[in-house]
């Protein structure tokens, strides 16, 4: 983790001529052999974020929030707040509890602070793209299940059978047709849907 892509409301030329938190904070990181490029604008980002490895954001709270839904589009990557003097002040009335960052940069952190804190973001951002695809498949087998305990139903009603039998035909038919469960199911549910229907 070596290149880092700062985000600022600030064109860089402008970052450049004053002396603030921002400036100390790109020099320390050069200074710990990071590489740090500059975006101004979502075109420049989209670009760039394809050779980050980490996203710092200096800007307010509510832009952060925007910034970070378009930017997790483009690509997973850790993304931290460049917490300075400036971007706290404004973000005072910031009250989002939904606000997906991996972590937090303050003016006075020293080179092994800024380090680690880099670090443990990268582990938080691989960690919650972990606990998204999780909760996909959790998701995805719900419905499954849904699908399973409705075919069990119509068969349970349709053949006069108990649950475990019903599923057991299920089972054996999806073995037989060399299928998924899943799409036993559904077939089931689907021509019932139809059979009703008609």
């Amino acid at each position: 983790m070596r290149s880092i892509l700062m985000i600022s409301s600030v064109k860089l030329d402008e970052m450049h001529s004053a002396n603030n938190d921002t400036n100390l904070l790109i020099d320390a990181l050069e200074s710990i052999g990071y590489m740090v490029s500059h975006a101004h604008c979502m075109s420049e980002a989209k670009v760039s974020i394809q050779a980050a490895d980490v996203i710092i954001l200096d800007m307010t709270l509510d832009e952060t929030k925007q910034w970070v839904h378009s930017l997790m589009k483009t690509r997973k990557t850790p993304m931290l707040w460049w917490c300075s003097a400036q971007s706290s002040e404004r973000s005072k009335s910031f009250c989002d509890s939904d606000l997906q960052l991996d972590g937090m940069l303050t003016p006075g952190m020293n080179e092994q602070e800024l380090h680690w804190a880099l670090f443990l973001a990268s582990k938080q951002c691989f960690e919650r793209q972990q606990w998204a695809t999780e909760l996909k498949l959790l998701k995805v087998k719900l419905e499954e299940r849904k699908w399973v305990e409705h075919a069990k139903g119509i068969l349970c009603k349709v053949k006069n059978v108990s649950e475990a039998e019903a599923y057991n035909m299920l089972r054996k038919q999806a073995m037989n047709e060399r299928k998924r469960l899943i799409d036993v199911a559904s077939s089931v549910v689907n021509v019932y849907r139809m059979l009703e229907e008609s």
